[in-house]
């Protein structure tokens, strides 16, 4: 496996791709304190109902879940707490020009340390779907299962 590919998953947000038409994957830095670091390194992150927003030309995640890590004591974070994302300046005029637009939502897909062992995020420049693409990809999904286990068999 080459060094720029290897990602190890902490996060990932499944409902995301169900609830959403993802048009475009962004990759970006967060800003984090010490002891969300620890605690998104045991693995207590949940990136449910996440997503991206704008706020005074900088974009912040929000709903993002890390829970609280039990040794920093005093020191703790907010769980909640909205986290400053970074992106090349560029990258984010065009990504904000493209929230502006209607019906788009930059979500959070997933969570992950890259090859220089830094948090990044995955987030999905993203178009919500309707109930009946939603249960077209329902069937898609058995298909694919239902395939599976006809290849499977055949061994």
């Amino acid at each position: 496996m080459s060094d720029n590919l290897y990602k190890k998953v902490v996060a990932k947000n499944r409902r995301a791709t169900f609830d959403y038409s993802i048009e475009e994957s962004i990759e970006a830095g967060i800003i984090l304190t010490g002891s969300e670091l620890k605690s998104i390194r045991e693995g207590k992150v949940s990136l449910a109902d996440s997503h991206a927003a704008e706020s005074a030309g900088e974009l912040y995640l929000y709903n993002c879940h890390i829970a609280e890590y039990e040794k920093a004591n005093r020191f703790n974070h907010a769980p909640l707490r909205p986290r400053k994302l970074l992106m090349h300046k560029r990258e984010m005029q065009k990504i904000i020009g493209k929230i502006k637009l209607k019906g788009y939502t930059l979500v959070a897909l997933s969570l992950y340390f890259n090859h220089k062992n830094k948090i990044k995020i995955e987030l999905g420049l993203a178009r919500g779907k309707k109930q009946y693409d939603k249960r077209e990809s329902i069937k898609e999904d058995d298909w694919k299962r239902e395939q599976g286990r006809i290849l499977r068999d055949k061994k």
